[in-house]
Protein backbone atom coordinates (compact mmCIF):
# COMPACT_ATOMS: atom_id res chain seq x y z
CA UNK A 1 0.00 0.00 0.00
CA UNK A 2 1.22 3.48 -0.85
CA UNK A 3 1.74 6.22 1.70
CA UNK A 4 1.72 9.97 1.33
CA UNK A 5 4.39 11.64 3.43
CA UNK A 6 5.58 15.12 4.26
CA UNK A 7 9.20 15.67 5.27
CA UNK A 8 11.11 18.72 6.46
CA UNK A 9 14.77 19.72 6.48
CA UNK A 10 15.93 22.40 8.90
CA UNK A 11 18.97 23.18 6.73
CA UNK A 12 16.75 23.60 3.64
CA UNK A 13 14.45 25.93 5.60
CA UNK A 14 17.45 28.03 6.71
CA UNK A 15 18.71 28.17 3.13
CA UNK A 16 15.23 29.14 1.88
CA UNK A 17 15.08 31.93 4.41
CA UNK A 18 18.56 33.16 3.42
CA UNK A 19 17.74 33.33 -0.30
CA UNK A 20 14.37 35.00 0.28
CA UNK A 21 12.26 32.01 -0.69
CA UNK A 22 10.63 31.02 2.60
CA UNK A 23 11.50 29.27 5.81
CA UNK A 24 8.44 27.02 5.41
CA UNK A 25 9.61 24.50 2.81
CA UNK A 26 8.28 20.95 2.89
CA UNK A 27 8.87 17.86 0.74
CA UNK A 28 5.65 16.14 -0.30
CA UNK A 29 5.83 12.66 -1.76
CA UNK A 30 4.28 9.26 -2.32
CA UNK A 31 6.06 6.01 -1.55
CA UNK A 32 5.39 2.28 -1.67
CA UNK A 33 7.81 1.60 1.16
CA UNK A 34 7.31 2.63 4.80
CA UNK A 35 7.52 6.44 5.10
CA UNK A 36 10.45 6.34 7.54
CA UNK A 37 12.45 4.34 5.01
CA UNK A 38 11.50 6.82 2.27
CA UNK A 39 12.85 9.69 4.39
CA UNK A 40 16.00 7.68 5.13
CA UNK A 41 16.39 7.30 1.35
CA UNK A 42 16.07 11.09 0.96
CA UNK A 43 18.91 11.51 3.44
CA UNK A 44 21.02 8.82 1.75
CA UNK A 45 20.70 10.42 -1.69
CA UNK A 46 21.16 13.95 -0.28
CA UNK A 47 17.83 15.09 -1.71
CA UNK A 48 17.98 18.85 -2.44
CA UNK A 49 21.53 18.80 -1.08
CA UNK A 50 20.40 18.04 2.49
CA UNK A 51 20.92 15.09 4.83
CA UNK A 52 18.74 16.15 7.75
CA UNK A 53 15.27 15.23 6.43
CA UNK A 54 12.76 14.22 9.09
CA UNK A 55 9.33 12.70 8.64
CA UNK A 56 6.64 15.12 9.75
CA UNK A 57 3.49 13.16 8.91
CA UNK A 58 2.36 10.27 6.75
CA UNK A 59 -1.01 8.79 5.77
CA UNK A 60 -1.94 5.74 3.71
CA UNK A 61 -3.21 6.36 0.19
CA UNK A 62 -4.73 3.85 -2.17
CA UNK A 63 -4.55 4.09 -5.97
CA UNK A 64 -2.65 7.36 -5.84
CA UNK A 65 -0.30 8.85 -8.43
CA UNK A 66 2.44 11.14 -7.13
CA UNK A 67 2.45 13.43 -10.16
CA UNK A 68 -1.33 13.90 -9.96
CA UNK A 69 -1.20 14.58 -6.21
CA UNK A 70 1.59 17.13 -6.63
CA UNK A 71 -0.30 18.82 -9.47
CA UNK A 72 -3.46 18.98 -7.36
CA UNK A 73 -1.59 20.37 -4.36
CA UNK A 74 0.19 22.92 -6.59
CA UNK A 75 -3.20 24.53 -7.20
CA UNK A 76 -3.33 25.53 -3.51
CA UNK A 77 0.31 26.06 -2.58
CA UNK A 78 3.35 27.23 -4.51
CA UNK A 79 5.65 24.48 -5.67
CA UNK A 80 9.33 25.44 -5.73
CA UNK A 81 10.70 25.14 -9.25
CA UNK A 82 14.09 23.41 -8.94
CA UNK A 83 15.31 24.89 -12.23
CA UNK A 84 15.67 28.35 -10.68
CA UNK A 85 17.73 27.31 -7.66
CA UNK A 86 21.01 25.48 -8.37
CA UNK A 87 21.20 24.08 -4.85
CA UNK A 88 18.00 22.05 -5.25
CA UNK A 89 18.33 21.21 -8.94
CA UNK A 90 16.30 18.11 -9.77
CA UNK A 91 14.44 18.05 -6.44
CA UNK A 92 10.71 17.70 -7.08
CA UNK A 93 7.83 17.94 -4.65
CA UNK A 94 9.15 20.82 -2.52
CA UNK A 95 6.41 23.25 -1.53
CA UNK A 96 6.57 26.78 -0.15
CA UNK A 97 3.72 26.96 2.37
CA UNK A 98 1.99 30.17 3.43
CA UNK A 99 1.15 29.97 7.12
CA UNK A 100 -1.94 32.15 6.58
CA UNK A 101 -3.46 29.44 4.37
CA UNK A 102 -2.82 26.79 7.04
CA UNK A 103 -4.34 28.99 9.75
CA UNK A 104 -7.44 29.64 7.63
CA UNK A 105 -7.79 25.92 6.93
CA UNK A 106 -7.63 25.05 10.63
CA UNK A 107 -10.06 27.80 11.65
CA UNK A 108 -12.61 26.78 9.02
CA UNK A 109 -12.22 23.09 9.86
CA UNK A 110 -12.80 23.76 13.58
CA UNK A 111 -15.75 26.08 12.90
CA UNK A 112 -17.46 23.52 10.68
CA UNK A 113 -16.95 20.89 13.38
CA UNK A 114 -18.77 23.17 15.83
CA UNK A 115 -15.70 23.83 17.96
CA UNK A 116 -14.47 27.18 19.17
CA UNK A 117 -11.55 28.09 16.89
CA UNK A 118 -8.46 28.69 18.97
CA UNK A 119 -5.19 28.92 17.17
CA UNK A 120 -1.80 28.80 18.80
CA UNK A 121 1.56 28.58 17.15
CA UNK A 122 1.48 26.29 14.13
CA UNK A 123 3.46 23.08 14.35
CA UNK A 124 5.03 21.25 11.40
CA UNK A 125 2.44 18.47 11.88
CA UNK A 126 -0.36 21.02 11.33
CA UNK A 127 1.25 22.15 8.09
CA UNK A 128 1.78 18.54 6.97
CA UNK A 129 -1.86 17.71 7.70
CA UNK A 130 -2.90 20.70 5.61
CA UNK A 131 -0.73 19.59 2.69
CA UNK A 132 -2.00 16.00 2.79
CA UNK A 133 -5.63 17.12 3.08
CA UNK A 134 -5.33 19.44 0.08
CA UNK A 135 -3.55 16.84 -2.02
CA UNK A 136 -6.27 14.25 -1.42
CA UNK A 137 -9.30 16.55 -1.68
Amino acid sequence: MSSIYVAQSKALNEWGSDVGLSKNLFKFGLTDQPPKEAVAALNAEKFAGQTDWTLVKAEPAENADEAALIEHLAQKEKIVDPKYYPRIRGATGIFKVKLENVENHIIIKMSLAGEEPKLGKLKPADIAGYLIHNALN
